[in-house]
């Protein structure tokens, strides 16, 4: 996969920002993938500010509902992803990046956000963290 990410023509990356669909909050969903692998490591939201900082540096960047500000993934845990490649589904109101994800996605401390699922009737942790929370965030 040839890199895709930082895009240095704002032309480019007004194109872009102009082919998302905002939902009424002004975010859209972004998923990120890991680029060899096909795994999925997460979803959070994006704001165009977000999205468009993401366009110009190749690091993931997304907005933070709670915090109600932009996210820049790995800045207090440095489980950095640096994106590679840009996807917008045929609606233009999902974005998936394609990430080369530097330690673990979730902030559970494993390398994917998604590690629950039905097994044997109940619902089950299938993988488990990696590092923990506290040696990532210092809590």
């Amino acid at each position: 996969m040839k890199p895709a990410l930082p895009i240095p023509d704002p032309a480019l990356r007004i194109a872009i920002l102009r082919s998302v669909r905002f939902n009424s909050m002004g975010i859209v969903p972004a998923i990120a993938q890991q680029h060899d692998t096909g795994e999925v490591l997460m979803m959070a939201w994006m704001n165009d500010a977000a999205l468009e900082e993401t366009l110009e540096t190749g690091r993931a960047c997304y907005f933070s509902r709670s915090r109600n500000k932009l996210w820049r993934k790995g800045e207090s845990s440095g489980q950095v992803q640096r994106v590679l490649d840009l996807r917008i589904d045929c609606d233009g109101d999902t974005v998936l990046l394609l990430v080369d994800q530097h330690g673990v996605a979730c902030h559970t401390g494993r390398r994917s956000c998604f590690f629950l699922a039905p097994r044997d009737g109940v619902l089950t942790e299938i993988t488990a963290p990696e590092a923990s929370p506290e040696s990532l965030y210092g809590a």
